[in-house]
C-alpha cells in the first residue's frame, strides 16, 4: 500500500525524529511511504486565530500537494482532525470544494491508520518501561480515537501501561490558548502532570507532540523527570 506522509510543522521543526519514526512504523506494516518534500502547513494555526482567508491559502496548497493520495498519514490527530473536520467548510460553495472534501476523506492519524485501515494491532516492537498514556483532545473529540492507541501499546512487548486518572482531561495547551490564557493553561496542565505522576509511570505517550510538548515544558519548569514519548517512538522501538 502507497501512503502519504503529512509531516506536522512542530514535528518538523522540533521533533523530527517522530517523523522518522513513523515512516520506519508504517514501513514495518509493509506501507511504501511517499513524502512530498515541498508540502508545509495545514493551515490550522491561522483558521483558530480566525484568519480563514490565510489559512484558505495554506489549505489549497496542502491539497494541492496531497491531492490524488489513496491515504494521507499523519503523526497528529491535531492535524489529521483539522483537515477532515474544516476543509469540507473552509471551500464550501468554493470551485475547490470537491478536491479538498477527496483529500479530507482520506487522511488518517497513525494509530486509527494501522488498525482500521490496515487492521494491524502488532508491529513487533518491544519497549522496557512502566508507561501511562494521555488522551489528546484532537485525538478524542476529532477523530474519535481512543482504543487504537492503546491496543498497539498492548502489544509492545516489556510494556506496562496504565491508566491514569481523568485521561481525557485537556492538557491545556490548545495552541494560542497556552499564550492567551497562560495561567488557566498551566493550571491544567499541572493537573494531567499530578495524573501522570500518581501512576508512577516513567513515560507518558500520546498521538500528538503538541500536547507532550506543552506537558514536558511544564514538568522540566518544575523538576519533574517524566520522559515524554510520541507514539510512533514506542512502536519503532525494538527493529
Amino acid at each position: 500500500m502507497i501512503v502519504q506522509l503529512f509531516v506536522p510543522c512542530f514535528i518538523d521543526q522540533l521533533y523530527p525524529q517522530v517523523a522518522f519514526d513513523t515512516i520506519k512504523v508504517l514501513e514495518k506494516a509493509g506501507c511504501t511511504v511517499k513524502y512530498n518534500a515541498q508540502q508545509t502547513c495545514c493551515g490550522q494555526p491561522a483558521f483558530n486565530a480566525g484568519f480563514w482567508g490565510e489559512s484558505k491559502d495554506v489549505c489549497t496548497k496542502f491539497v494541492q500537494d496531497l491531492e490524488g493520495a489513496d491515504y494521507i498519514v499523519s503523526p497528529s490527530a491535531s492535524c489529521a482532525g483539522f483537515v477532515r473536520n474544516n476543509y469540507g467548510k473552509l471551500f464550501e460553495n468554493n470551485a475547490f470544494q470537491s478536491p479538498a472534501k477527496k483529500v479530507a476523506s482520506r487522511i488518517y492519524e497513525l494509530s486509527e491508520f494501522l488498525v482500521k485501515i490496515l487492521n494491524i494491532t502488532d508491529l513487533g516492537a518491544s519497549f522496557e518501561g512502566k508507561a501511562t498514556y494521555h488522551d489528546s483532545c484532537a485525538g478524542l473529540r476529532e477523530c474519535h480515537i481512543k482504543d487504537e492507541p492503546r491496543q498497539l501499546l498492548a502489544a509492545v512487548k516489556g510494556l506496562e501501561l496504565v491508566e491514569m486518572q481523568e485521561t481525557d482531561a485537556c492538557c491545556g495547551f490548545g495552541g494560542s490558548f497556552a499564550v492567551k490564557f497562560d495561567t488557566i493553561s498551566v493550571s491544567m496542565a499541572d493537573q494531567k502532570i499530578d495524573n501522570t505522576i500518581n501512576t508512577e509511570a516513567s513515560y507518558l505517550i500520546s498521538t500528538d507532540m503538541s500536547c507532550l510538548m506543552h506537558i514536558d515544558g511544564r514538568m522540566k519548569h518544575n523538576g519533574q523527570n517524566v520522559k515524554v514519548l510520541h507514539l510512533s517512538e514506542v512502536l519503532a522501538s525494538g527493529y
